[in-house]
């Protein structure tokens, strides 16, 4: 008989291996993205027919693919098996490495980029992650991931320039087929074979609930909000590399840069992500990191700071200040707002936001760079900062409520339902969404309030009740 868990217990082996596998999995593919971010704009002037807009352009396509397929990926998943579609997806995204990797002409990198991004995985990963944990290890799971992300970008920041002084910008799209071929040995190899695949809705896009996620509008503000953040790290990337070059600093040199840079902005954004949390000051500090990315954008448009290295180091910095803090409160705010059985489909909502705010950053910057200049790439990326401030000075204060799932497979309906009205009452707990036919309660709860015993108790009251008779 299935029993109900414990909200205190740990993960099992079982689900620790599976979460550190799906992890290094998704690492290594967004390190292969993040090492082309500071590098492509220095030697894609290299490759025939290069012009600014298409340099941009080959920055950003990867966006589109993703923004197109990344939700029919997670679908077929579901349909066809996770790992298989996982695996078919990175293949995808390997051969537009390679492919990348042997072009020497502008058009097969566009091509190269375009065939890594229709590796659209994410849903899929994030599906599988969900079927080999329990209910109440999924968000503990998902966080896992999310610092994996975070870690991989800092180091991609720093490995790409790193890996081009031995080949270019070929040589760093090698290493990214390399990566990606060690992701798919980890999928096929390390990474467990789920006992079943079904629908998680904290999970997965569902396409009936697009239009209830499309109505929220504070949901919709944060949609604005990183598509806005991912057009301005795209677009910032399509001119800043070469910008630091012409103002002295040599290609081989950029990771000394970008390493004290990315750190030292983490050690700054870390604590007021804790301030935004754990004090509740979330929107003070969400709009004043927009703020100093309006700020660091604005001084990089000025051009007598294009001249100076210093000058520009210094607003990278800033800016990666207020980008990591963003980046991390973002998905945050998500979770948040989002009613506990619709967080699946918001968050494929915000991600397709955030891979059209990668191409349109790309393609527009790159089109702007070449037309107008850096100046107003810089110009164009804090005007539309600025916008996002604006939207988001009217944002409701969030509540701060952590998403916590119960087991109630085992249960027949009518006791389920008397379960989910009594868990309602308990301290702490804010709102309860039953689903029994997908076996879970979705729960919203105030984490610094809860009354995790009283809660406990009520689970192992009815742990013990039995199926409905046949």
């Amino acid at each position: 008989m299935n029993t109900l868990q414990d909200i205190s217990s740990p993960m099992s082996a079982v689900e620790r291996r599976a979460t550190a596998a799906l992890a290094g999995i998704y690492a290594l593919r967004m390190l292969g993205l993040f090492m082309i971010l500071p590098v492509l704009p220095l030697f894609a002037v290299q490759l025939e027919g290069a012009t600014p807009t298409l340099i941009g352009l080959a920055m950003g396509v990867y966006g589109l693919p993703q923004l197109l397929l990344q939700i029919p990926f997670g679908l077929l998943s579901d349909r066809y098996g996770r790992k298989k579609i996982i695996v078919i997806g990175l293949l995808l995204f390997l051969a537009g490495s390679v492919i990348a990797a042997l072009s020497s002409h502008i058009y097969g990198v566009l091509l190269g980029r375009a065939l890594q991004g229709a590796g659209a995985v994410s849903s899929a990963v994030m599906a599988l992650v969900a079927d080999l944990t329990q209910e109440v290890h999924r968000t503990k799971a998902m966080a896992v991931i999310g610092i994996s992300i975070g870690l991989a970008f800092g180091v991609g920041m720093v490995l790409g320039p790193v890996i081009s002084q031995w080949g270019g910008l070929h040589s760093v799209f090698w290493a990214t087929a390399a990566l990606t071929g060690l992701a798919i040995l980890a999928v096929i190899y390390l990474v467990p074979n789920p006992k079943q695949c079904k629908l998680h809705r904290d999970a997965e896009f569902v396409p009936a609930q697009l239009l209830d996620a499309l109505k929220n509008p504070e949901l919709l503000r944060l949609d604005y909000g990183i598509f806005v953040l991912h057009w301005v790290l795209m677009a910032m990337f399509v001119v800043l590399p070469t910008l630091m070059r012409d103002a002295g600093l040599a290609s081989d040199q950029q990771w000394l840069v970008y390493l004290p840079v990315f750190a030292l902005s983490m050690a700054v954004a870390v604590p007021f992500i804790i301030i935004a949390e754990k004090k509740r000051r979330m929107k003070p500090v969400f709009i004043g990191a927009i703020g100093v990315l309006v700020l660091a954008l604005a001084a990089l448009a000025l051009t007598p700071l294009q001249n100076n290295l210093t000058a520009i180091i210094a607003c990278l910095w800033f800016f990666f200040c207020g980008f990591n803090l963003l980046e991390a409160t973002l998905p945050s705010l998500i979770s948040k707002t989002a009613p506990g059985d619709l967080k699946g489909t918001a968050m494929g909502a915000y991600s397709s936001a955030q891979f059209f705010g990668l191409f349109l950053g790309g393609a527009v910057g790159g089109w702007v760079n070449g037309t107008f200049g850096e100046a107003a790439v810089f110009g164009l990326c804090a005007l539309l900062l600025l916008s996002w401030m604006g939207l988001s000075l009217t944002m409701k204060p969030p509540r701060y409520w952590a998403n916590l799932l119960v087991s109630i497979a085992h249960l027949p309906k009518h006791t389920a339902e008397e379960l989910a009205e009594k868990i309602g009452a308990v301290v702490g707990v804010a709102d309860v969404i039953l689903r029994h036919d997908e076996g879970v309660a979705y729960l919203k709860v105030d984490s610094q309030h809860l009354a995790k015993e009283a809660l406990q108790g009520l689970l192992v009251d009815y742990a013990g009740a039995g199926q409905e008779p046949a």
